[in-house]
Order: C-alpha cells, then sequence, then structure tokens
C-alpha cells in the first residue's frame, strides 16, 4: 500500500520524431505536472532485418535511446525540470500497435494514452488504431493531441 496516498498518474506517450509527438509530450508534461503525475515515454523502433552480432543490436537499441533522450529534453525538459518530473524512457522493438496494447494492459497506473494527431493528411496508424478499432477495449482514455496547437493553446487545454 502506499499509505493512503493516490496512486501517480502516468501519461504514457509515444514518441518518434514527428512534430506532432512532440506537441503530444509537451501537453502530457503540463498535465502531469499540473496533476502532480508522472511522463512515461514509449519509443517504439522498427526491427531491423538482419542484424548479424548481437553487439551491432545493443548498439543500435542505444543511439536510438540517446536519440529519444535528447527529443524529450529538447521538448519539454524546462517543463520537467520546473515540476521536479523525471520521465521514464521506455524502447521497445516491434509492432507498434501490439506493443502499445501491451504495455498498457499490463499495467494499472496509466491514466491516459497521449497522441499526437498530424496536422494534415493521415492522423497516424497509432492514432487511426487506438481511436477506432480498439478505443473501447483499454483501461484508459487516449487523448489525441493535435499537432497544430500553438503553445499558448496548449498551455490553456492542459
Amino acid at each position: 500500500m502506499n499509505g493512503g496516498k493516490r496512486p501517480v498518474r502516468t501519461y504514457l506517450v509515444v514518441i518518434d520524431d514527428s512534430a506532432e509527438a512532440r506537441v503530444a509530450l509537451r501537453f502530457a508534461a503540463r498535465r502531469a505536472a499540473k496533476t502532480s503525475g508522472n511522463v512515461e515515454v514509449l519509443a517504439i523502433v522498427e526491427p531491423q532485418d538482419f542484424v548479424q552480432w548481437g553487439g551491432v543490436q545493443a548498439a543500435i537499441e542505444e543511439e536510438q535511446r540517446l536519440r529519444i533522450e535528447g527529443i524529450v529534453s529538447s521538448a519539454v525538459g524546462e517543463i520537467f525540470d520546473e515540476a521536479g518530473i523525471k520521465p521514464e524512457i521506455v524502447l521497445r522493438q516491434g509492432d507498434a500497435v501490439k506493443i502499445v496494447r501491451d504495455h498498457i494492459m499490463t499495467r494499472d497506473d496509466i491514466a491516459a494514452l497521449v497522441l499526437g494527431a498530424a496536422a494534415g493528411g493521415s492522423p497516424g496508424p497509432l492514432v487511426a488504431h487506438f481511436s477506432g478499432k480498439d478505443s473501447g477495449n483499454l483501461p484508459c482514455p487516449v487523448m489525441i493531441i493535435p499537432g497544430s496547437l500553438s503553445e499558448d493553446r496548449l498551455e490553456q487545454l492542459s
């Protein structure tokens, strides 16, 4: 037990190199700061077709982790610093939909899945999947953050 305290809310953000993922991350960071929550960043690496040596695979994964840490730090480092939030970065390899679903289903502290939707065109495969087929089967809400939100509007909404 946690001594009568409410469990910490964790906002799960799936991150990649896209602008909309950064907007979703900034939204989640602000929500976490305002609700005494935490942020978990899930980065999904496409499996390598062929890696002959395990050391090469480990180097690829470490490079990916450093890149994601850089994205997180540049996108929301100041928000985390001000709120005292230390985000957890989880790196997984494989099918993104399956990884996200499985990750959420094994956790009871996830308050919301936070996804960024592209400002134009297709919203992206995760948004399409989790706002459609799987939306009623998740144990938490899905927050879809428009990639076109300005900083001021993001602050107002979070």
